[in-house]
Parts: structure tokens; sequence; C-alpha cells
């Protein structure tokens, strides 16, 4: 996902997760939701504007195109004003949504989806012909995705997204307006996960082919999902209403909501003291102490990993031992404990907390075990032997670019003291806007880069798969023979305890080759407002206002 973001999420996710509704040739979920009464008066204008819900998203929405923004501030906001075949509930099972239910072949491979009826927001139907539509135009090559690779588990897809196939041989059919055929190139116990992504949300042909640009502003925005797009006054704020036209619009509780965008923790805690927002993103730094004791803060154990990326072409991080080196000179508990003071867990490998190993016995992370450790002294005979194996008399300059935001900052002066302290070197910082540190990561103009990994479904080869030499979400310029195979065999693999041990030997070559410095694991931590209840947010989902109560 990926999803690269600030916001952060999760909690176990256990086998049934992964296979709910995958039984052969058995309906996953017969059980779409029951017709819904609702006896309530409809709300006055003065009353719903009373009742609008107030958020930050942080910063503007790179993009409301479903397979284009593929980031957690575009897909908290999408998440509310489309929706895809499936949803997860807050046990993170895949559930009915555009979808009715599914059947699922003997060997696995083919998902037979029936959609429910519901409308667009102009009025259209919603029909089967608008997935295939969107699948086929995520995977299009010249739309230049960065979620397609998440479709490849489909046949067809990588072959057409790679150039070396049509549109045609992807293996996604509306055999008519309520049913959808999708056939996978293996079975992948994840898909009905996966369809519940918001690149995987539906689009509206006739718009799109009508105006690329339909997703940039509130007037031509069509969605299919609980609420409408209304206002958009962009790196502002954005404003969604309750959508009248959606399936299951009586049981939506909420008037409406509006997206803040205010990248700066101490003026989104200030708003929050003020009642102009209902719930921060996080938690101020300098005051976590005081209001963790007062038990103010809201806390839950993520998924999701903060890293920094090495550029492995440019000195000098084309070394091997001094990458090394640079990784175990980060005391990552000192990191949490003192600097951030937000309970977050330490990281010890690339894969966070709340994704199941194989059957779903226990955690990915727990067998996977520690990956990456703290050893100062360990850290500079590495530093030595690079520079020996380079023929260094002095390490290059170095510089750690992040972003702009204080959690980031402090981090980044953190490590830089680190650095100085462990080996002796001293490094600059360059803060640089959130947008043009991702550019300069996709062009590797960098030497070491804050960044990010929330998983787009709930299986390790998500966090894995991003490292494969050919990933546009690679951005360290890495590559490594054996870790590729692991990789394109464990898609392949059908038994569960081979599939995840070849990720587990993945995860290990990826640690000591160390492309990346992961640093700890996400989770949830940020004040909401004792008016508010009823949002949704889990660790494999985004962000669901659809039962959100504001008082």
């Amino acid at each position: 996902m990926k999803k690269i973001s600030t916001l952060l999420l999760s909690a176990s996710l256990a086998a049934s997760m992964l296979i709910a509704g995958c039984s052969s040739g058995q309906p996953a979920n017969n059980n779409a939701a029951p017709p819904a009464t609702n006896n309530q008066p409809a709300p006055t204008p003065q009353d719903q504007a009373a009742k609008l819900l107030l958020l930050n998203n942080i910063k503007e929405p790179t993009s409301l195109d479903p397979p284009i923004g593929f980031d957690e501030p575009s897909y908290n906001i999408l998440n509310n004003l489309m929706e895809g075949l499936t949803r997860l509930d807050a046990d993170q099972k895949p559930q009915p949504a555009a979808a009715t239910e599914w059947k699922i072949s003997p060997d696995g491979k083919v998902y037979t989806f029936t959609l429910r009826e519901n409308k667009w927001t102009n009025g259209d139907p919603v029909t089967a012909q608008d997935f295939e539509y969107a699948w086929k135009r995520m995977l299009d090559p010249k739309l230049a995705s960065s979620a397609a690779p998440l479709a490849y588990i489909i046949e067809g897809a990588e072959a057409y997204n790679s150039g070396k196939g049509t549109a045609d041989g992807v293996k996604v059919k509306a055999v008519d307006d309520k049913t959808l055929e999708v056939t996978l190139a293996q079975p992948a116990s994840w898909t009905l996960l996966l369809a519940s992504n918001p690149a995987f949300f539906p689009v509206h042909k006739a718009t799109d082919q009508k105006d690329p640009k339909w997703a940039a502003e509130a007037a031509t925005f069509v969605g299919n999902g609980p609420f409408k797009l209304t206002e958009w006054a962009h790196d502002s704020e954005l404003k969604m209403m309750k959508n009248e036209n959606y399936w299951d619009a009586a049981n939506v509780t909420l008037a409406g909501a509006v997206w803040k965008m205010i990248d700066d923790e101490n003026t989104e805690y200030q708003m929050f003291t003020n009642e102009e927002l209902h719930r921060t993103t996080t938690v101020p730094a300098d005051m976590a102490d005081q209001l963790f004791k007062e038990g103010k803060v809201l806390v839950k154990d993520g998924a999701g990993t903060e890293l920094y990326r090495f550029n492995v072409t440019k000195e000098p991080f084309d070394n091997k031992n001094i990458r090394k080196a640079f990784s175990m000179a980060i005391d990552r508990q000192t990191l949490v404990d003192l600097v951030l003071m937000r309970q977050q867990k330490p990281a010890t490998g690339f894969v966070s907390y709340g994704l199941p190993d194989a059957n779903g016995a226990g955690q990915f992370r727990d067998v996977g075990g520690e990956l990456i450790k703290y050893d100062p002294a360990e850290a500079k005979k590495l530093l030595e032997q690079g520079m020996k194996e380079k023929g260094y008399s002095k390490l290059p300059e170095v510089t750690l670019t992040y972003r702009s935001g204080t959690n980031y900052e402090k981090t980044a002066q953190a490590l830089q003291e680190m650095f100085k302290q462990n080996l002796g070197v001293d490094v600059k910082l360059q803060k640089v806007e959130g947008k043009v540190l991702t550019d300069m990561q996709k062009q590797l103009q960098f030497q070491i880069a804050r960044s990010s990994w929330l998983p787009d479904f709930g299986d390790a080869i998500n966090f894995l798969d991003i490292f494969v030499t050919k990933s546009p979400s690679n951005r360290t310029g890495w590559s490594n023979a054996e870790y590729d195979k692991l990789i394109k065999d464990a898609y392949k693999e059908a038994d569960d305890a081979k599939r995840i041990q070849m990720l587990h030997d993945a995860e290990k070559v990826l640690m000591d080759e160390a492309p990346i410095a992961p640093l700890y694991y996400y989770n949830t931590s940020l004040l909401q407002s004792d008016k508010v209840s009823g949002i949704e947010s889990t660790s494999l989902s985004y962000t669901d206002l659809r039962k959100a109560v504001v008082k």
C-alpha cells in the first residue's frame, strides 16, 4: 500500500481472516445486510451542520482517483466516498459491500461476484462493467498506477501492465450487469481482503472517458460509497455528506464530515482543544507523558512500519557493511521511549505485527524473531570494514532527508545524534515537503530518506514484495536475485506453511543486505473527543465513518 503515509493502525490478524469465505465452491458470505428501516425524522440542515464530524487528514489527498492515490491520505477519504466488492469488518474479515455474495471454484482460482442494486452519486446503476473497466484501467501501462502490482494475482494482469499483453487478456469479465468473474493466475488466499482495497474500487466509465480529471474536484467527482463529496478547498479542507443513493444509507448514522489538512501536530492539538477537531492523528511529543498518564490517549497496536531507506546507488551506501553499520547504530528502544513517547514497538525486522504466520499459527513477526539489533560496538567495526572495502580514509558527506512534521523532525534529530555518538559520523539533515520527498525517492535523489509502509492486505507478502527489483515501491536501487526468486516462488506456492517460510527467508535476506533500516511499528495513538464514537479504523482497512456518531 500501500500505502505511504503518516497514520498508523492495527491489531492481530487470525488465519480465518485470510480465508474467510474462501471455501471452495461455496458462497463466502450469503448474508447481505438486511433491509433497514429508519423511523427517525430526517435531520434539518441545521441539525446536520451541528453533527458534522471534524477530522484531520494531515495533507491534501494525492488523488481521489482510486488507482492513483495509493496512500493513506487519499484512501481514508476514498473509503468513505466509494466502495469495493467487500469491506472489512471490525474483526478485519471481508463482508459483502458492492457484492452481495461470491463463489469460489474448487481449485481456488475463479471468483464469481454477484453485485447488489446500488447507484452512483449521479443516479446511474453500479454495474459489473464498472468493475471490469476500473480494474483493467488500473493495469493500463499508460495510467502508470503504483497500485497495479497488487492485481498481478489476476491472470493476464502482469503481462498487460508490463506491456507484454493486452487488456483483453486480463481475466476480469462482466458476465452481465450484476455478475463479475475473476480468474487468478494461481490461488491467493488474500483475494477477498484485496477486494476491499480502494485501488479495486469501481470507476464510472462514462464519467472517466468524458473527463479524465473527474476525481480532482467536488463538482465532477462520482462515487458509489456511503458519503458524497460536496466541497473541496484544495490544501485546506474537504467536506462529505451522507449519500442518499447508497444501498445501505438507512444504516449510515453520520450526517457528514469535514477533513482538515493540518500538517503540524501542535496546530492540530490546539484545534482539538478548541473543539475545531473531534479527533487528532497523533499526540504532541512534548505533552505525551502527561496525556498518557491522564488516560486521555486512544492506543491500539498497529500494522505498518516506519523506516529509513538507503540509496544503494549512491556512496557511501552502495556498501552493505556501511548500511548495516548505520542501522545497527540506531537505538530503537530509546527512540520510541524517550523521543516519540507513543508506546510504539521498536522494529526487530521489516514485517510488522498484525499479520498471521503459516495457517494462522501465531504472528509472522513473533515467528520471524529479532533480525536487527542495536550494537554500537559492532556498528563501529562494520563501518570501519566498509570504509576499508571502499578505500575511504574519510566517509563521504551524508545527508538524511525527512519530510516536514514534528515527529519526523524529532526522529531525524535523534538519529543524527546516534550516528554521531555511535559512529563518529556527522550527518546533515534536509527537511522537505512530503510530495517532494516521494519524488526524490522515486528518482533515487537521496542518500538516507524517511519512509513508511502500511499493508494493503493482511499477508506478509504485501510487505516483502515491494523490494523486488522492479517494484515501483522499492525506491532504494537495491536488487537481489535470491530475494526476487523467493518472492516469486512464494506467490506460486499453494502450501501456506512452505509459502510463509519463503517469506521468512526473504526477510532475512532483506535485513542482511540492509537497503532499509526499520525503526518502529505503527500503532494508533491519538486523542478523540468524548462526543464522538463509532469511527472504525483497523489495521488493514482505512477509516470508515459509516457508524460514526457525533453527540
